[in-house]
């Protein structure tokens, strides 16, 4: 009959008398599948502590330079003093005789000598190094005052005030400075130089010692001591 349409009945014969092709899968063992979660699990693991150990590395290393080698290779040239000496409630005079209250050093940063006014040798090696010192110290040396305590009754000898134009020279009474600084065991109070801390407490004696290479580790000293101190200690008084 035309224009009836044709039903599936209408194809050709063999078409739908085939077989369907199947494809089966099997399913995992179930001790596989365990096995493959561990892997898994392992290697996630492995992964976050290679992260935590990245992470971490900083850390461990910024401990490990504090605690380990820091204290090895940053020791002091300088005898750290403990406990602490205040600098004394103490009358002093300056060259040109006006009367000076010791204290009043305080607000610096100090590198002191102690000599007797007539100045010998010792005496005057001691000026030029603190001199030297302190310009050596570049930016920093406004922080620093460099002074030099007369401990007896002689006349400082007039061709030495031009190179003490930028010193603090105090003739001080042998007794109070005896009482706040002291000398190593068989040295005397002239034999070294001395760091006074901002607060007027000294904390550092140097070896008795003026060559380049005690120049430069006392150098060293002072810089670490400017540094540490950095974040509280300004220029001037």
């Amino acid at each position: 009959m035309s224009g009836s349409s044709s039903s599936p009945l209408d194809a050709k014969p063999g078409l739908l008398d085939e077989p369907l092709g199947l494809t089966v899968h099997s399913l995992p063992l179930p001790q596989e599948a365990a096995a493959e979660d561990g892997r898994r699990t392992a290697t996630g693991r492995l992964k976050m502590l290679l992260v935590l150990a990245v992470c971490a590395a900083p850390v461990v290393a910024s401990y490990v330079t504090y605690y380990v080698i820091r204290p090895q290779s940053h020791k002091s040239y300088g005898a750290l003093i403990d406990p602490q000496r205040t600098i004394p409630q103490a009358q002093a005079t300056a060259l040109d005789g006006k009367p000076v209250q010791l204290s009043t050093l305080r607000g610096q940063w100090l590198l002191v000598s102690v000599a007797g006014g007539s100045c010998d040798a010792a005496c005057e090696k001691h000026l030029y190094l603190q001199r030297q010192l302190r310009e050596s110290l570049g930016k920093d040396k406004a922080r620093v005052d460099w002074v030099w305590l007369v401990d007896d009754a002689a006349t400082v000898r007039p061709q030495l005030l031009p190179a003490l134009a930028q010193a603090t020279v105090l003739r001080v009474d042998a007794k109070p400075l005896a009482q706040w600084l002291e000398a190593a065991p068989g040295q005397s109070l002239h034999d070294h130089l001395y760091v006074v801390d901002p607060q007027g407490n000294w904390m550092m004696r140097f070896p008795p010692a003026t060559d380049a290479a005690a120049a430069k580790s006392i150098k060293r000293d002072l810089e670490r001591l400017l540094r540490a101190s950095a974040s509280w200690d300004l220029p001037g008084r």
